[in-house]
């Protein structure tokens, strides 16, 4: 292969009357080669193919096909490329698909990729962006299942963000996850944008539910809903979404408690992603300092949204609630009950799975591990205990104990027997063929 420099020198050479040969000798090059390049139409810097590529032959069809149908899946492709004679593998199949650009974009399936985008342009204050991660294996003890819940918000025009774990994506927690990230991120900004979730819209209209009105009244702003399949409209949170997935969920150890696991994502983004840098309108400085020109509004008090969950009670009659333990009568030890909270109220309801109430508490500071305990639940457990608690010596495994006296006396009469080995006469027996008979005789 002749580089670009030796193919124009032996243009040149050409021009001037050299023969191939001498040209050839002259460039260190065969003189098939050069002529190839003078005359055999080969480009410089180009090299050419060992052999000829089988899938030529077959790259007709296959962009036939796909223009047809661009959903068609590949292996149902290669069914009918084998039947028309292709020997190749399945994966030179779809590494040529990509390579040659064969299958065409498909605008309804994927409306965010391969087509122009432009930046949305968010003042200071405007826009909150909201969204929800399901983050999958969290770690076992937390008993949340196979998935996790993060509620994401993200500051539209500083690119601050905050997430708040959560069991569901009900509205309650809904409600909650946007008290608390509100408050995280410093204030309210005038819009809240949401994608078409069913806990704030009607998905199939985009009109805001009843209950959720009253939410946005409470907190004094504005809803938007992001047109259908366009996640894109709200590309910052959908960033943080990763950001949360990629840099701080993969990390999570097994043993973290859910109070530790959220301890450590505000670290995070705290620490380390407030200091990002980038630039707003020709100025380079960190997302906390954009954040810092924000115009956010002070929040009024949380909207009294109930939380109401299920727990199962220990063994000792506690009741585990975010990361503290609050006592509940010792007859419900490994029982299922509900507890209910209110946002914006210190007290928590414990009730059993029928709606009675069977203890009230004041919260305790979530993840401190505080036991909050009544005198009288302890007093009641305590009775249960040392009601069940035995000082003598435990029983021999291998200690001989045969039948007793009174298992002997169940056993004789069970057979008929009486006690010293004769047989009992059954004179109801005698009385029934009394009664049968007619005569005397």
């Amino acid at each position: 292969m002749l580089t670009r420099e030796d193919d124009v020198d032996a243009h040149a050479l050409h021009a001037k009357g050299w023969k191939i040969s001498a040209i050839a000798r002259h460039l260190g090059h065969d003189r098939k080669t050069i002529r190839s390049y003078l005359f055999g139409g080969r480009v410089a810097g180009v090299r050419a193919k060992a052999s000829v590529d089988e899938f030529d032959r077959f790259a007709g069809y296959v962009g036939e096909r796909l223009r047809e149908d661009p959903h068609l899946w590949a292996t149902t492709l290669f069914d009918e490329l084998t039947d028309l004679g292709f020997e190749q593998s399945y994966p030179t199949l779809t590494r040529q698909i990509r390579a040659r650009a064969l299958r065409p974009h498909c605008e309804p399936c994927r409306p965010a990729k391969g087509r122009p985008v432009a930046v949305i342009d968010h003042p200071p204050g405007e826009e909150t962006q909201w969204d929800w991660v399901e983050l999958p294996d969290p770690p076992t003890s937390w008993g949340w299942g196979r998935s996790a819940c993060l509620f994401v918000g993200a500051l539209a025009y500083s690119g601050m963000w905050r997430g708040r774990l959560a069991e569901s994506m009900d509205q309650p927690h809904v409600i909650e996850g946007l008290d608390h990230v509100s408050r995280d991120l410093g204030g309210l900004t005038s819009v809240w944008r949401f994608d078409r979730m069913a806990t704030v819209c009607h998905p199939a209209t985009g009109r805001i539910t009843t209950s959720f009105a009253g939410v946005a009244k409470h907190y004094g702003v504005r809803v938007a809903i992001c047109p259908p399949r366009h996640g894109n409209r709200k590309g910052v949170v959908e960033k943080a979404n990763h950001t949360a997935a990629q840099r701080w969920w993969r990390t999570v150890p097994d043993d973290a408690t859910v109070e530790a696991a959220q301890a450590s994502l505000d670290r995070l983004c705290i620490e380390r992603l407030d200091g990002r840098l980038k630039v707003i309108d020709g100025v380079r400085d960190s997302v906390a300092t954009f954040a810092g020109a924000e115009r956010l509004r002070p929040l009024p008090a949380p909207f009294p949204a109930t939380l109401t969950l299920e727990r199962r009670v220990s063994a000792n009659a506690r009741v585990a609630w975010r990361g503290n333990f609050y006592s509940v009568p010792p007859e419900l030890a490994h029982a299922a009950v509900r507890v209910t909270a209110r946002l914006g109220d210190p007290m928590i309801d414990i009730a059993t799975t029928g709606g009675i109430v069977i203890a009230r508490h004041r919260t305790a500071t979530d993840g401190t591990g505080t036991v909050i305990a009544e005198h009288g639940h302890v007093s009641a457990l305590n009775t249960v205990v040392l009601a069940a608690f035995a000082d003598g010596p435990p029983h021999r495994s291998k200690q001989r104990i045969p039948p007793g006296a009174a298992a002997l006396a169940a056993a004789a009469s069970l057979r008929g027997e009486e006690g010293d080995g004769a047989t009992v006469v059954d004179l109801a027996r005698y009385a029934q063929a009394a009664n049968e008979r007619n005569t005397l005789q």
